[in-house]
């Protein structure tokens, strides 16, 4: 696949911790999966939007003009400022923006959206609607005159992360899985990486899962960068547990790898909250790494357990200069994703600049 992107500069794809212009939240609606859940699931959006409007944009996508109405008052009523906030329309198969909004790279010392292709996970869901939705704001002019390239590549938000050094982290159970890209091998994903993103280094994980999860375990589950030489993750203490053996094995294999500037990384693990089921008996995949950095804080998961103030105090030593702050998230995770699974960052220079 060629494109004239790559052959003009080396896109480079910030840490979650660059600055940022604002986020991207698929805002829920009634003609999908969470419909029957809304007046439970509505509430953490809002708490999301009103944390993220106190320190940079929101972008919210609604399904239609009525759809947008409501969103603005249940904001309104938040007391979240109208002038942080801007709308576009698009209809969405579901509300999981981290894997079908764009990825936000830096070109030229510029913004540069790629948008990648998403298949609902390999098929598992109807996913048209949200493969269209970054083309539809754009051409809405939601991201101003920040240009959109579309690329050939089934690669969702939730299944890397990047520690703005070159290092790329993911799991083979899903990048190489073969209902994303069947027709290309490690090596060719890992060029496209390096072209797209500006990776020279990807660290595959071969371990790691969560019950509940069907996303084929995406990184943004299980470890996360907090900087370019630590790296968080899910740590089950729990020998009874299904979990225990494979998270062991995950943890050993972050032993081994060694950060750009050579060296281990600092591994924090983060706590194991208790089971949680949803109503048909399975289990729900809780976990504390799927936290969201923005501008001065970090947005963390809370499932009403005991191993919240664990998670909040682990990745406070990880973030020491940005605030805690704790978003209740039992409702997401009913739809099998958390608090990182709904949003996409979006790198500065992409929203227009927030009113102080």
């Amino acid at each position: 696949m060629t494109s004239s992107i790559p052959n003009t500069c080396r896109p480079y794809l910030p840490p979650e911790w660059a600055p940022q212009s604002g986020v991207m939240l698929t805002w829920p609606h009634s003609h999908g999966d969470w419909g029957p859940h809304l007046s439970e699931v509505e509430p953490v959006f809002v708490a999301i939007a009103h944390a993220i409007a106190d320190r940079e944009r929101l972008l919210c996508v609604c399904f239609d003009a009525c759809h947008r109405r409501h969103v603005e008052e249940q904001l309104r009523a938040a007391g979240v400022p109208a002038t942080r906030v801007q709308y576009a329309l698009a209809p969405s198969n579901d509300s999981w923006a981290r894997d079908h909004g764009p990825l936000g790279v830096v070109c030229r010392n510029r913004p540069l959206l790629l948008d990648f292709g998403f298949n609902g996970w390999g098929g598992k869901y109807p996913a048209g609607l949200d493969n269209a939705i970054s083309r539809a704001v754009a051409s809405q002019g939601g991201f101003r005159d920040t240009p959109l390239e579309t690329v050939d590549i089934v690669l969702e938000g939730g299944s890397i992360d990047v520690d703005g050094s070159g290092s790329l982290l993911t799991t083979t159970r899903c990048l190489l899985a073969p209902t994303r890209n069947p027709n290309m091998s490690r090596e060719q994903l890992e060029h496209e990486l390096g072209d797209w993103l500006g990776i020279r280094q990807v660290h595959w994980l071969n371990h790691g899962y969560l019950a509940g999860d069907d996303t084929d375990s995406h990184i943004d589950t299980l470890a996360r960068f907090c900087d370019p030489g630590t790296i968080a993750y899910v740590a089950c203490d729990d020998p009874a547990d299904e979990h225990y053996a494979d998270l062991a094995a995950m943890e050993r294999e972050l032993r081994t790898l060694a950060s750009r500037h050579g060296g281990p990384y600092r591994l924090v693990p983060l706590p194991w909250p208790r089971a949680r089921y949803d109503e048909h008996g399975q289990r729900m995949p809780a976990t504390y790494a799927n936290f969201l950095v923005i501008n001065d804080a970090v947005l963390v998961p809370a499932y009403d357990d005991p191993a919240d103030e664990t998670a909040r105090q682990q990745l406070q030593g990880c973030f020491p200069d940005r605030e805690i702050i704790s978003i209740p998230c039992l409702p997401l995770i009913q739809q099998h994703g958390s608090l990182h699974c709904v949003t996409m960052q979006l790198p500065a220079g992409v929203l227009t600049a927030a009113s102080p």
